[in-house]
C-alpha cells in the first residue's frame, strides 16, 4: 500500500484525491491538511513513518514560498509531487531545484495523478511535459555551463550505461569519465540544481534537453 499526504490549501482537491485514492485500493492516505507544517506536527505526534509520496500544492495559503516547503518535506524523508496550476515558471523552478521529483498540472486526469503517485512510490523520475514546459519557458533557469565533454559523458551516463561503458563508448579512460561526472555534480550543485544520486543526474539532463524521456530503466545505481 502505498501511503500518500495530501497538502492543499483547497479541501476540494484534497477531497477529490482522497476518493481516487480509495477507489485505486493500492494507495491509503494517511495526512490530508492545508500546509506543511501541519504535516509535520501531524507527524511528530503521531510518530508516523514519513509519507511514500506528498502531493504538494505549489503555493500555499500560509505565505511560505515553494522552496521552503519542498525543502522541508525532502528533509523529512518523502518524495514530493507537485500538483498545481503551474502557471508560474520561477515557482516551478525553485521547486525542482529544491528537490520535487515532478510536476503534474491540476488541469490532469485523475488517472494520471494516481499513476505518477505510483511512479514515485517506485523512485522513478517522473516525465510529463508540464515540467518540461515550465523549466524551458523560465529562461531564469540557472545554466551548469558543461562543457561538450561532460555533456557527452553525462548524456550516455544519465541514459543508462555505466562509466565504464560510457569512456568505452567516448573512448577516453574510466578514471577521465568518473572525473567528468563529479565536476558535472559539482557544477549543479554552484547553479543550485544538486544532483546527488544517478536518478538525479537524469532529471537534469532531462531539464536541459539532453536526454530524451523515452528511456528505458537505467536510471538505477549510482
Amino acid at each position: 500500500m502505498i501511503r500518500v499526504a495530501l497538502i492543499d490549501d483547497h479541501e476540494s482537491v484534497r477531497l477529490g484525491l482522497e476518493a481516487a485514492c480509495a477507489r485505486s485500493g493500492t494507495k491509503e492516505v494517511v495526512f490530508s491538511g492545508s500546509t506543511v507544517r501541519c504535516y509535520l506536527d501531524w507527524r511528530a505526534e503521531s510518530g508516523a513513518a514519513p509519507a511514500d509520496v506528498v502531493v504538494l500544492d505549489l503555493t500555499l495559503g500560509d505565505g511560505t514560498t515553494a522552496t521552503e516547503n519542498v525543502t522541508r518535506l525532502v528533509a523529512d524523508g518523502s518524495p514530493v509531487l507537485i500538483h498545481s496550476v503551474a502557471d508560474r515558471a520561477a515557482a516551478v523552478r525553485e521547486a525542482l531545484a529544491a528537490g520535487a521529483t515532478g510536476i503534474l498540472s491540476k488541469a490532469s486526469r485523475t488517472g494520471d495523478v494516481m499513476a505518477a503517485i505510483r511512479t514515485i512510490a517506485h523512485g522513478e523520475p517522473l516525465e510529463n511535459i508540464e515540467w518540461a514546459t515550465a523549466v524551458e519557458g523560465d529562461r531564469a533557469f540557472a545554466d551548469a555551463q558543461l562543457s561538450a565533454r561532460e555533456r557527452d559523458v553525462l548524456r550516455l551516463y544519465a541514459a543508462g550505461l555505466p562509466l565504464k561503458a560510457v569512456a568505452d563508448r567516448l573512448g577516453i579512460a574510466y578514471s577521465t569519465a568518473k572525473e567528468n561526472i563529479t565536476r558535472v555534480r559539482v557544477k549543479y550543485v554552484e547553479v543550485g540544481r544538486p544532483a546527488p544520486t544517478k536518478v538525479d543526474l537524469l532529471r537534469r539532463a532531462m531539464e536541459d534537453g539532453l536526454v530524451v524521456s523515452d528511456r528505458g530503466d537505467g536510471a538505477g545505481g549510482r
